[in-house]
């Protein structure tokens, strides 16, 4: 039996470490000025210093999304067995960092894809296993699989993949579903993400994460039919298989897209 596992992750500004990197600047300042002399320290011309886009070490993991599917061998098809979301207004971020390590570390263990996961979210994990103290020995190793090397089966990083390792520039998820048919980001982009974790609004910053990770499944799955590392039927067989757990497991709207998505690429 084979395991892969498709995760994606939304983030808010560490603002404990921004505080700790900007020393004594920072003192006295309330957050959201922090948070504007923290973007400053990266924001380009005409960009707003409030909502530019930080490095990896200065981020926290608001919201994890995964998809866990099996398939028996390399011509059988895969199968969903595990679609979820956590995010920090429910669950503590060490405890969301300590869950994905424990499905990591099942076995067999798991192929990891995502999409642009080698450029920011791996990282992200990595940084956020030093700032809360989990340990996090599969993600780095542990359980015989190298997600940390780019060119290799263990980790699939589709933007990377789809761009020949960047040697053409790099698709959007959005851009790259729209080769499926298929609209992504549909109803937030991440630059709402942190607004509607400070108004509290998790539920929907969840939605959003699981909805990335059923597109990247998707093209996962597109890109090993169109590439030949899935036989023709074994593809059709994979996403009539998505399309089913969607409609027995997660019929709700804001993945009704993605379930329609896949009964139409069964067919062709």
């Amino acid at each position: 039996m084979e395991r892969v596992v498709v995760f994606d992750i939304e983030t808010v500004p560490d603002l404990a470490a921004g505080r700790a990197l900007l020393g004594e600047e920072a003192e006295g300042l309330a957050d959201a000025a922090l948070r504007v002399k923290l973007g400053a320290r990266y924001a380009r011309e005409g960009q707003d210093p409030a909502t530019t886009f930080l490095k990896p070490p200065l981020h926290a993991v608001a919201c994890l999304a995964l998809l866990v599917a099996e398939r028996d061998g390399a011509e059988e098809p895969w199968r969903p067995r595990r679609m979820a979301a956590r995010h920090i207004g429910e669950t503590s971020e060490p405890e969301i960092l300590a869950l994905f390590e424990r499905t990591l570390s099942q076995r067999p263990a798991p192929m990891l894809a995502g999409f642009n996961t080698s450029g920011f979210d791996l990282p992200v994990l990595r940084y956020r296993a030093i700032a809360t103290g989990v340990a996090m020995p599969s993600l780095n190793g542990g359980n015989g699989r190298d997600y940390g090397y780019r060119y290799g089966r263990d980790h699939i990083d589709l933007a990377d993949r789809l761009s020949g390792f960047r040697a053409s520039p790099m698709p959007s998820l959005a851009e790259a579903c729209a080769l499926l048919g298929l609209t992504a980001k549909a109803g937030m982009d991440g630059s709402e993400v942190e607004p509607a974790m400070a108004a509290g609004r998790g539920a929907e910053v969840a939605e959003y994460c699981e909805t990335d990770v059923a597109a990247t499944w998707l093209l996962l799955l597109r890109f090993w039919q169109a590439t030949g590392a899935m036989p023709q039927d074994a593809a059709r067989a994979s996403f009539t298989a998505f399309a089913t757990y969607l409609e027995e497991h997660r019929a709700e709207p804001h993945l009704a897209d993605h379930a329609e998505t896949a009964l139409r690429l069964s067919r062709g």
